[in-house]
């Protein structure tokens, strides 16, 4: 496994982040324990989860998986954990969002579930307009201060809401955000034009989501030739279907080059500039086998250019104004 600074911090993670959206939700805890196993012995130090991961009626499902495997293994130590806040987590008004209320009580109700001290990585899972910088940094410091966190992160940020936070934070001399974690793969590309040069130019950690696409990337259409049952067959109509020539195309490419079409979606991540750490999240230790593999894959120039070419970036590609402007 190689490893790569979170951002503009000291702090150490894996190129690869796991990612626990399936626990609770596609598997049991057994399941969950045994994926987190895997990678952990493949050198993954890396693990991003949620509150609302995995919940039955608000339980945050997935954070109490990786609670009892902690609790059942002593591995905490070796791990960045990363979770988020925002989401509902009851039908009260207060129970949700980005209120310094909020904040706190759900980092105070994850650490629970987690059965931890703390959270290495502490994520805005939304921006949340209405509430005013000011009050989500001193709920931030607030925990800083007692030890329950050590970074802040965001999710689903666009480049300006990046840059209004990092602005405010730098005004109480607070660290601020060191990572956003974004939806993007060859085939969703709008981060390229605000979110990446924003953070690139803040030093903050670009974490990808949703890598494969809902499994449109990893060979949707062969596996639906081969009648193979499973995430990218269930998406097809709305994740295949609108770009099947591209996919098409993508995989004829992939089998030219004799690599598995999940392991070039993950190199291409891993090439793009500011990118830390594509978020994977695998169902079974199995499927983490492929991932691996991309740490170790570069692919050549040619074959960057023709990726381009069946996923072409928005606009002229690049960052804005040049994306559009002259």
């Amino acid at each position: 496994m190689e490893y790569s600074n979170l951002g503009r911090t000291g702090l150490s993670v894996s190129r690869l982040c796991l990612g626990t959206m399936n626990f609770g939700w596609q598997i049991d805890e057994a399941a969950s324990h045994a994926v987190l196993d895997k990678a952990v012995e493949a050198g993954v130090n890396f693990v991003d989860t949620a509150n609302m991961y995995g919940r039955v009626d608000y339980d945050g499902t997935s954070e109490k998986f990786i609670g009892s495997w902690f609790a059942g293994t002593g591995q905490r130590d070796k791990i960045v954990l990363a979770t988020k806040v925002y989401a509902p987590m009851s039908d009260w008004p207060n129970d949700r969002g980005l209120s310094a209320r909020h904040i706190i009580a759900a980092c105070e109700a994850s650490l629970r579930r987690l059965r931890t001290d703390w959270i290495d990585l502490y994520q805005m899972h939304h921006v949340q307009r209405e509430t005013p910088w000011q009050e989500i940094w001193q709920a931030m410091e607030t925990l800083v201060g007692q030890g329950k966190i050590r970074y802040v992160g965001s999710s689903n940020f666009a480049g300006w809401h990046l840059a209004a936070a990092q602005a405010a934070a730098d005004k109480r001399h607070f660290l601020g955000l060191v990572s956003e974690q974004c939806k993007y793969n060859l085939l969703t590309r709008h981060v390229e034009l605000e979110v990446l040069p924003a953070a690139i130019e803040l030093g903050i950690g670009v974490l990808p989501y949703s890598p494969l696409h809902f499994g449109a990337l990893s060979g949707a259409l062969r596996k639906q030739r081969e009648g193979v049952s499973g995430r990218s067959v269930l998406h097809a109509p709305e994740r295949v279907e609108p770009h099947r020539a591209a996919l098409e195309g993508y995989e004829k490419l992939c089998a030219e080059l004799g690599v598995e079409p999940t392991t070039v979606a993950l190199a291409w991540l891993l090439s793009r500039p500011g990118v830390t750490a594509p978020v994977i999240g695998p169902r079974a230790p199995e499927q983490l086998d492929l991932a691996f593999t991309a740490v170790e894959t570069e692919l050549a120039p040619e074959t960057l250019k023709r990726l381009d070419e069946l996923f072409p970036p928005v606009g002229k590609g690049g960052p804005a104004p040049e994306a559009w402007a002259w």
